[in-house]
């Protein structure tokens, strides 16, 4: 059986406008096992969607996604899960997109990542956290450490003509000492 000709007259094949930035931050999601860690819902198996979903085109469906993530990977603003550190990567290479509609608050999400100490702090008081099986006080070690591992990224994204942009990064760049 023979197939139709996908050449277009003229030259090469025509391309969805922006298809590979935007998607080239992503190919790695397939990498993690997100079906085998967990967020504040359970499975993080949705995780990719949500990624996907703030990379996409639709600033409302971005937002969305964005706020359903916070939900599951930094609940309250401060509760870490296990699949947050896991998360961080994508999140810093969304926040350089320029497409991406969202990128001060992706940048928000990572300040608020790094500031977390709940676990730590209630592991102070409550030491036997410590001795559980999933132990939350590493997850959130993981997860700040995810987050400073990227501090290179900082100055270009404070650099950014847009003043929302850059001032979300001086703010993170406050909390991680750069």
């Amino acid at each position: 059986m023979r197939s139709a000709s996908t050449e277009h007259p003229g030259s090469e094949r025509p391309q969805r406008p922006d298809a590979t930035a935007r998607n080239t931050p992503l190919t790695a999601l397939d990498r993690v096992p997100w079906g085998d860690i967990q967020d504040s819902t359970g499975s993080a198996a949705a995780i990719p969607h949500l990624l996907n979903g703030i990379a996409g085109d639709d600033a409302d469906t971005a937002r969305s996604a964005l706020h359903d993530l916070r939900k599951r990977i930094c609940q309250f603003g401060f509760v870490v899960e296990q699949a947050t550190a896991a998360t961080v990567p994508f999140l810093w290479e969304l926040a350089k997109l320029p497409q991406v509609t969202c990128r001060a608050q992706i940048i928000q999400l990572l300040k608020n990542i790094a500031d977390a100490r709940q676990w730590e702090s209630t592991a102070a008081a409550y030491p036997k956290l410590l001795n559980h099986r999933e132990n939350p006080v590493v997850w959130e070690r993981a997860a700040r450490q995810a987050v400073r591992s990227r501090r290179g990224e900082l100055g270009r994204l404070m650099a950014d003509e847009d003043r929302e942009i850059a001032l979300a990064t001086t703010e993170l760049a406050r909390s991680l000492g750069a």
